[in-house]
């Protein structure tokens, strides 16, 4: 589903004046993400697992959560023999998480298109919109300059 596109009601001057910003995700296409990224809920506000240790399974589990896991737990046995394993927020939570990525670009001239061919992407959004600010204030700045 594409975006709907804003243009901002301006006098014409030709593409190369102008510089556009842009957000996008490329189709089909995926990338492990972390929990924060993704607003994972156990991430966000812990999780509870609830584990059979009389199986096979249930052992593992057990083991590796003890063991291997590497996250914070506090563990209780309930009254019908199950381990409760209760992780505290702001942990890695045991799934695979994918999103899609974002491209943050910046490039020169409008819809008409990029007269100089130049272009630049960013690696963080932080980034993108810390220039996005700045080239809005440069444009105030020529405003008041005349």
């Amino acid at each position: 589903m594409d975006r709907p596109v804003n243009r901002a009601e301006r006098q014409i001057l030709a593409p190369g004046a102008y510089q556009t910003y842009s957000i996008t995700q490329p189709r089909d296409t995926l990338i492990r993400a972390a929990c924060e990224q993704v607003g994972c809920a156990a991430w966000r506000y812990g999780w509870e697992s609830v584990i059979d240790e009389s199986t096979p399974l249930g052992q593992q589990q057990a083991r590796y959560i003890r063991l291997e896991s590497r996250r914070t737990f506090r563990e209780t046995k309930r009254g019908d023999g199950l381990t409760v394993f209760r992780f505290e927020s702001g942990q890695r939570c045991f799934a695979e998480h994918q999103t899609r990525p974002e491209l943050y670009a910046v490039r020169d001239g409008d819809w008409r298109g990029n007269p100089t061919g130049r272009s630049r992407r960013h690696q963080r959004a932080a980034d993108w919109v810390e220039d996005f600010g700045e080239h809005q204030l440069r444009l105030v700045d020529q405003q008041k300059k005349g």
